[in-house]
């Protein structure tokens, strides 16, 4: 293949518009009911997939088959995050939306569902228009409830592969908070896996002028997050990886009254099985512990929430993909770092035994990175995924995404550009 831009094969303009009405207008997760609309809509002005709707809740897949090859998958993330969005931008979103839990909370595409959307969009008008330069399957799933963990498995369930030919490879990608027309991946684990627990402390409530009355869940949840710590840094094999965090902390409902309970949220992040096992036991064993030293009236209760497995990118699949992404991308870095988010992508094809590959892609604007890693502020000026001050350079961030979409896709199809 010779090195060219696919992306200037179409107007980009359109697209820019319908990224920013996607930034504008987020979803939160099995909520996406607006955004569904909106890329069926799209998908059907192009008039050349057979689009199917609703699967696994708000998910869609659409096919174009186009002669004799390969079939492959390429997936894009369709939820937001209740996060409060600070970017300032014009096209910022306001929106706010009542949670699975009842509670109203802002809304913020803070993990740029909202550009793997219109880049994959983008990908399905450019792959219809050069059909004449492959031939194969091209399956293209948008998929909800990401964040949640639970997108990719209720699609599979709910008879995924029932209405679109089994892929014979899964392909997806990732905006991140790294310089914007940068493209990376690695061979092996690719991401790690992630548990999050909701824990309830219960205790016994009263005034605040009488602790002796009460048994304080405050005091008893504030224990557990400080013994926590203690998890990662002396249980865990430095060599190995391993990461605990305590997302939400939440009690009582004024000064001076004593609650009766506490609530935590808490991310586990881990690459082995046997270390996930590990911290998940002493999580349970420390929350345990505190609770009967604090002499609690009933026990903790310990749900899990939501769990992601390990994104292993299989090895002979991301080096074809590689070789192509490294001809089409300067700079294009093979063996990035393992990186400690979670998706659950890789379901899409583990579950029927298929091989995947996910890549990640650049959103920061080029002279804010410079700027900032010449005065050694990275960590402190370029806000991460899930900050509300994420919010990816428009371009030439959708161009390395769309790009990366189809060279990936025409890597596995017939014939070649």
């Amino acid at each position: 293949m010779t090195r060219y831009t696919p992306s200037t094969l179409i107007d980009l303009t359109l697209y820019e518009t319908l990224y920013k009405h996607f930034h504008s207008h987020p979803e939160l997760s099995r909520q996406e009911v607006q955004t569904a609309a909106t890329v069926a809509s799209h998908l059907r002005k192009l008039n050349a997939y057979k689009i199917h709707t609703n699967i696994g809740g708000h998910g869609l897949a659409a096919v174009l088959k186009n002669g004799p090859g390969k079939t492959v998958l390429l997936r894009a993330d369709m939820d937001a995050l209740p996060v409060e969005e600070k970017t300032g931008l014009p096209y910022a979103s306001k929106i706010t939306m009542k949670d699975t839990d009842g509670t109203i909370k802002p809304v913020m595409h803070a993990c740029g569902h909202d550009m793997h959307v219109t880049c994959l969009l983008a990908a399905a008008e450019l792959l219809a228009k050069i059909k004449d330069k492959w031939t194969g399957t091209l399956v293209l799933v948008f998929q909800p409830d990401e964040e949640r963990g639970g997108g990719a498995q209720a699609m599979v369930e709910d008879g995924l592969y029932d209405k679109v030919p089994v892929p014979d490879i899964m392909l997806g990608q990732h905006v991140m908070s790294s310089r914007t027309g940068t493209l990376g991946s690695r061979p092996g684990i690719m991401l790690a896996a992630s548990n999050s627990l909701k824990i309830t402390l219960y205790g016994r409530g009263g005034h605040a002028s009488m602790p002796n009355r009460t048994i304080d869940p405050v005091v008893m949840a504030a224990q557990v997050v400080v013994r926590l710590q203690t998890i990662v840094s002396r249980e865990i094999d430095p060599n190995d990886m391993a990461v605990v965090t305590v997302g939400s902390l939440q009690a009582g409902q004024t000064e001076n009254i004593i609650a009766d309970k506490a609530e935590l949220r808490i991310n586990v992040r881990t690459i082995t099985s046997d270390t996930k096992r590990k911290v998940l036991a002493s999580i349970a064993r420390i929350v345990k512990a505190e609770c009967e030293a604090s002499g609690t009236p009933n026990p903790p209760l310990i749900e899990e929430t939501s769990a992601f497995p390990v994104t292993i990118n299989d090895p002979a699949t991301t080096k074809h993909l590689s070789a192509s992404f490294a001809e089409h991308f300067p700079g294009f870095d093979p063996s990035i770092p393992r990186i400690n988010g979670s998706e659950d992508f890789s379901l899409l094809g583990t579950l029927v035994n298929r091989p995947c590959s996910f890549w990640i892609f650049g959103g920061t604007d080029a002279e804010k990175w410079d700027e900032a890693e010449r005065s050694g502020r990275l960590e402190e000026d370029i806000p991460v995924n899930h900050s509300g001050y994420f919010a990816p350079v428009v371009q030439p961030t959708m161009k390395t995404g769309v790009d990366a979409l189809v060279v990936a896709a025409m890597t596995f199809f017939g014939k070649g550009w």
